[in-house]
């Protein structure tokens, strides 16, 4: 059965061209030009998976969000502008999955798109009772990571990571002390034959330290080697 993917954006042009994308890839889309529009409809009918503009007119993606949260756990990603990475961490710590940055590649958001809904079948119980075969979580020293739910602690405590940024951390973690080249972890965490440029590795890479540092200044665990790649040490 298709998934449903609910578009929230006032720009109709964005919503247009975003339908037809998902439709090719044989999701069933529903489109609303704001969040009020959208939040009644949602309530009574979520969608699968949901992709919202933050900044939208009576209400914008991120109240979107916040009341859907009270009763739906409807996956998210949100479309932001350059300019609005507070606004994407708060997103992303009221329960959002993922964010991609305007102008984005149709490829790029397809492929999050999947990646979304593939995590998201591994959070539903099976209909006959029969237990889901789910990935093992895995124990790097300090690090835990439940690559099923998409969840990750360090030393404990809980972090709040895009999809992108789990599938690169994971790429390091499943082989510690092994360096990744930029293009090794650009096949990990863009699949589907989406180009990106490796300077996007390299930024996603920063986030990562600085998350880790905003819950462990220490934090020391992803080494840079210089014209090589990364690697993860758990010692």
């Amino acid at each position: 059965m298709s998934a449903t993917i609910a578009l929230v954006d006032d720009d109709r042009n964005i919503l247009t061209s975003v339908s037809i994308a998902m439709q090719a890839e044989g999701y069933i889309t529903r489109l609303y030009p704001d969040g009020e529009s959208a939040l009644g409809a949602l309530l009574e009918n979520p969608a699968d998976l949901g992709i919202f503009d933050i900044k939208m007119p009576r209400m914008d993606g991120l109240e979107l969000l916040r009341r859907l949260r009270e009763k739906s756990p409807m996956p998210v990603i949100f479309l932001t502008s350059k300019d609005e990475e507070l606004d994407e961490a708060l997103g992303l710590a009221m329960g959002a999955d993922d964010y991609i940055t305007k102008p984005f590649s149709q490829r790029l958001l397809i492929a999050r798109v999947k990646a979304i809904l593939r995590r998201a079948t591994y959070d539903k119980a099976p209909a006959n009772g029969e237990a889901s075969v789910e990935p093992e979580p895995m124990v790097r020293g300090k690090l835990e990571m439940d690559p099923a739910r998409h969840n990750v602690k360090w030393n404990g405590k809980p972090l709040t990571l895009t999809v992108t940024e789990f599938l690169i951390l994971e790429a390091l973690a499943s082989r510690p002390g092994v360096v990744r080249t930029r293009d090794q972890l650009m096949d990990a965490a863009y699949q589907d034959d989406v180009y990106v440029d490796d300077r996007t590795i390299d930024s996603h890479i920063k986030r990562l330290r600085r998350k880790f540092r905003e819950i462990d200044p220490d934090f020391s665990a992803i080494d840079t080697l210089y014209g090589a790649g990364y690697r993860f040490a758990d010692g």
